[in-house]
């Protein structure tokens, strides 16, 4: 297993600025993400004006409008592209038309992210197949009937691909993350999975490492409360990814090295520190015999009987006076 891919979602946080767009990237490359990620939208292509609002949060007058404003021309992807280039983060973007295909392939990506809504769009997976590009593929709105018709399609096309649990829903809450999808998903197809999160928390993408996620994709906004757009509010902040990308090796560190419980060998030093030895509570006098109230326990082992051997010491005789707190030992048991 390796080390999970990171990839952070700019989308339309850039609100059509393609200053703010290398902004973005700037700012997200310092944070440790594998990849910065857009979406290409071509509005001709992929909408129309009877295309709702899913959230009214801007003045277009129409989504097809908004769209339209959105886009960036081929030479200003080129510049995004290479600004991801000379920091070292991949490029991404995920298409919503054939024709963002296509300026993609001028552009130059490694692999095409489809979005949920995009998951029955067979003609778009049949073009992007056609490129022989791995497609990573978000689940969000599908059940695993469409799922399955989908992932034969894909095998049909001999494309390589993985799979992402993901809740369309902005933001999510805990009760909508769907984690043991994970894990469902693995199984049923055999592929890579990942986790693409909205609920703008460091710990989701946490507790999907620790279920097996090899991929996460999460939003990513420069200003959670007053930067505008669609997804603000389900978006993780530069600092929080920082500290996300953190915590991901951390855990990964920890899923590479598996600790073999059958074996305490190196603790040997440690637990002649901590555990302990049978002591006496009170002052006793010789012949006492000996009572579950009589006892204590204390640091360090082996300075008396072994606190785990209480029970054969009970109903035994002192063989001599005991000050309290003194360790038991076998020589000061009297053995008839």
């Amino acid at each position: 297993m390796k080390k999970p891919f990171l990839i952070a979602e700019i989308a339309q946080a850039h609100n059509g600025s393609f200053k703010k767009a290398l902004d973005y990237i700037n700012a997200l490359a310092k944070t440790g993400v594998d990849a910065i990620k857009f979406q290409t939208h071509i509005a001709d292509a992929e909408s129309s004006v009877h295309e709702p609002f899913r959230v009214r949060f801007s003045d277009d007058k129409t989504r097809f409008a908004y769209w339209k404003r959105m886009e960036f021309s081929l030479e200003q992807w080129q510049e995004l592209k290479q600004a991801c280039d000379e920091q070292d983060v991949e490029f991404m973007s995920s298409p919503f038309s054939n024709a963002a295909v296509d300026l993609l392939e001028k552009i130059g990506v490694k692999r095409y992210k489809i979005g949920s809504g995009e998951v029955n769009n067979f003609l778009l997976l049949k073009k992007i197949s056609q490129t022989g590009k791995p497609i990573i593929l978000s689940s969000g709105m599908s059940s695993y009937e469409e799922l399955d018709k989908t992932v034969n399609f894909l095998h049909q096309q001999n494309v390589d691909f993985s799979i992402l649990q993901c809740t369309t829903s902005y933001p999510t809450k805990p009760e909508h993350y769907g984690l043991n999808i994970i894990q469902e998903l693995k199984a049923r197809y055999g592929v890579k999975v990942g986790f693409s999160d909205h609920s703008a928390k460091i710990e989701t993408c946490i507790a999907a490492t620790a279920l097996g996620a090899e991929i996460l994709e999460f939003h990513a906004v420069l200003d959670r409360k007053n930067d505008g757009g669609p997804d603000a509010l389900s978006s993780l902040e530069m600092e929080e990814i920082t500290t996300l990308v953190e915590q991901v090796k951390t855990i990964y560190t920890a899923q590479q090295n598996k600790v073999d419980k059958r074996d305490n060998s190196h603790f040997t030093e440690l637990k002649g520190i901590f555990e302990k030895s049978l002591s006496i509570n009170k002052d006793l006098p010789a012949r006492h015999l000996l009572q579950f109230e009589d006892l204590e326990a204390k640091k360090p082992k082996n300075y008396g009987i072994d606190a785990a051997q209480f029970e054969r010491v009970i109903g035994k005789k002192l063989s001599n006076s005991m000050k309290k707190w003194d360790f038991l030992n076998e020589n000061d048991l009297m053995h008839e």
